[in-house]
């Protein structure tokens, strides 16, 4: 009996001894000193794998932006190319008034031999006009041609090779050329061509 007495005392004494409320004290400060840093820890790698999302987002998001870009100006090459060989068809048919659907107000253009610029959009359907009556019967080829695009504006370098008949001689004529259209309206006009006579290589 006094033994147990004793021992209850003894319990009695170690909780009411200051060092254990101090042991406390600091477990439980160390308690919320390890929460905080768990909570820590937690908002570090929730914001790390929020930025981690948002940048693969980023960059799907741009990939699929450079492939759309990529396609529309590859549809604008197509469409440069596909005006330029409309207007030669037009030419072939003797559609006039198609051909001038495809020629800018303030077209210019340096001819095959010519010695000034032909300047305004009348100027150059009246000289397509005229050449058609000649009679003239031809039919060109765009070979190796190359567009580049930049906004509303692209240029395209090609060579030609036409064949076909003047006044009633047969003709065949190769070269190159540089045309500068412009986009107005959503349709490309030509508003400048450059063209250069290539000597026969058969002969």
């Amino acid at each position: 009996m006094n033994s147990l007495y004793r021992q209850e005392r003894n319990h009695s004494k170690i909780l009411a001894s200051p060092s254990v409320f101090v042991y406390i004290y600091i477990k439980m400060k160390n308690t919320k000193i390890f929460g905080k840093l768990i909570f820590s820890s937690l908002l570090f790698l929730t914001s790390v794998l929020f930025l981690v999302g948002c940048e693969s987002s980023n960059t799907k998001f741009n990939a699929n932006v450079d492939e759309k870009n990529v396609t529309d100006i590859e549809k604008e090459k197509e469409a440069i190319k596909n005006t330029l060989t409309d207007m030669w068809d037009a030419i072939e048919k003797g559609d006039i008034k198609r051909y001038a659907s495809h020629v800018h107000p303030d077209f210019t253009q340096w001819g095959e031999t010519a010695k000034t610029l032909r300047e305004g959009k009348d100027a150059e359907v009246k000289g397509i006009e005229d050449w058609i009556n000649e009679p003239t019967k031809v039919a060109t080829q765009m070979k190796e041609p190359k567009v580049t695009v930049r906004g509303d504006t692209a240029w395209i370098t090609y060579y030609w090779e036409d064949e076909g008949t003047s006044k009633g001689k047969p003709f065949a004529t190769r070269g190159k050329s540089t045309r500068i259209f412009v986009k107005e309206n959503g349709k490309w006009l030509c508003i400048h061509g450059h063209y250069t006579l290539l000597e026969d290589e058969k002969k």
